[in-house]
C-alpha cells in the first residue's frame, strides 16, 4: 500500500467527518432545546437568559456558531455537558472504549463461532448438518436485538437461576471476573446476528472457491485437505467476509444501542440515548460525530485486511 493512497484515503475519513458535522450540527440547531434554558431553568428571568446565550455565543448566526465550534473540536475540546457540566469528549471516548470492547468481544466470539460452522455447511452442502445451519442462521438473521436481548434475560440471566449478572458493569481492571461475567449476556445477544449473517457468508463463499481452478490443481499436485482448506480456500472465502465485518461494526455503534438500554450498559449508545432525553446539545454532537468517525475508520483497516490476506490487491 502506497504511502499516497493511505493519505487519500485519510482526508476522505476527514470529508467525510466534516460532512457529518455539518449535519449532526444543523439537526441539533432544530431541536426543541434552548441550551440557556438547560443551563439556567425554567424560572430564569429574560436577562438572564440573554446573558448566557452572549456568553455561549448563542447570539451569533448559525455558520459563524459552527465555526466556533469545529474549531474546538479540531483542538480536542468537545464542548461541556449542559446536564452534567463535564467534558464531553473525556466522557464520550470513556464510553465509547466501553462499546469497543463490547463490539471487539462480539467480533472475537462471532470470528470462532461463524467460520467453523460456516466451513461445515459448505463442507458439507445439502446434508442435514448443512440443513440445520442454514436454518439456524434464518432464525438468528430473523430475531431483532430485543427480543434476543428478553430471551438471554430470561434463560441465562434470571435470578432464579443465579447463572450470570442480567444488567450492570465493572470495568475489567476493577474487578476481572467480575467484570466480565456482566459482559456475557450483552455479547451473546449482539454476537447472535453477527454469526448468523458471517455463517451464511463463509458458506457462500467457500463453496464457490471449492469449485474453482486452483483448489482443483491443489487436489492433483496432492496436497492434503487441511492445507486445501486452510491455506487456499478459507484464506480466499475470507475476503468477502471482511466487508460483512467491517458493516457489521457499523451495525455494532448503532444497533448496538438496544441492548446497551436493555442491560444497562455504560457505551456511547447509551450516554446518545440519555444524551436526547435531556436535550444535551454538545453530548448529542460529540457522540454523533466520534461514531461517525469510528465508523470511517473501520473501513479503512477493512481495506487494510484485505491487501494483508489477499497478496494480489494493491492499493496505488
Amino acid at each position: 500500500m502506497s504511502a499516497s493512497y493511505l493519505l487519500r484515503r485519510l482526508l476522505t475519513i476527514l470529508l467525510t467527518v466534516l460532512i457529518v458535522s455539518m449535519l449532526v450540527f444543523g439537526i441539533t440547531q432544530v431541536l426543541p432545546a434552548d441550551a440557556a434554558v438547560m443551563l439556567l431553568g425554567e424560572n430564569a428571568t429574560p436577562e438572564q437568559l440573554v446573558a448566557v446565550r452572549a456568553r455561549l455565543g448563542l447570539d451569533l448566526p448559525v455558520w459563524q456558531q459552527y465555526l466556533g465550534w469545529i474549531g474546538h473540536v479540531l483542538r480536542g475540546d468537545f464542548g461541556t455537558s449542559l446536564e452534567t457540566g463535564l467534558p464531553v469528549g473525556e466522557v464520550m471516548f470513556t464510553a465509547l472504549g466501553r462499546s469497543l470492547l463490547l463490539a471487539l468481544l462480539s467480533l472475537l466470539l462471532m470470528l470462532v463461532v461463524a467460520i467453523p460452522l460456516g466451513v461445515v455447511a459448505a463442507l458439507r452442502r445439502g446434508r442435514a448438518s448443512d440443513l440445520g445451519i442454514g436454518l439456524a442462521s434464518y432464525v438468528g438473521v430473523s430475531m431483532p436485538e430485543f427480543v434476543t436481548a428478553t430471551l438471554v434475560l430470561i434463560t441465562l440471566g434470571n435470578p432464579a437461576f443465579g447463572l450470570l449478572p442480567s444488567t450492570g458493569y465493572v470495568p475489567l481492571t476493577e474487578d476481572f471476573r467480575g467484570g466480565l461475567a456482566r459482559l456475557v449476556l450483552p455479547v451473546l445477544t449482539v454476537s447472535v446476528i453477527l454469526v448468523a449473517h458471517v455463517v451464511r457468508m463463509v458458506r457462500s463463499e467457500m463453496v464457490d472457491v471449492l469449485g474453482t481452478d486452483y483448489v482443483r490443481a491443489a487436489r492433483m499436485k496432492g496436497l492434503s485437505r487441511p492445507r486445501i482448506l486452510f491455506r487456499h480456500a478459507l484464506r480466499n472465502a475470507l475476503l468477502p467476509t471482511i466487508t460483512v465485518v467491517a458493516l457489521d461494526i457499523g451495525y455494532l455503534l448503532g444497533g448496538i444501542i438496544v441492548v446497551e438500554e436493555i442491560f444497562a450498559f455504560p457505551g456511547i449508545g447509551r450516554a446518545l440515548i440519555v444524551a436526547i432525553q435531556q436535550r444535551d446539545l454538545p453530548s448529542i454532537q460529540a457522540g454523533a460525530l466520534i461514531m461517525a468517525a469510528t465508523y470511517a475508520l473501520a473501513n479503512l483497516l477493512a481495506d487494510l485486511a484485505y491487501a494483508a490476506l489477499d497478496k494480489r490487491i494493491r492499493y496505488a
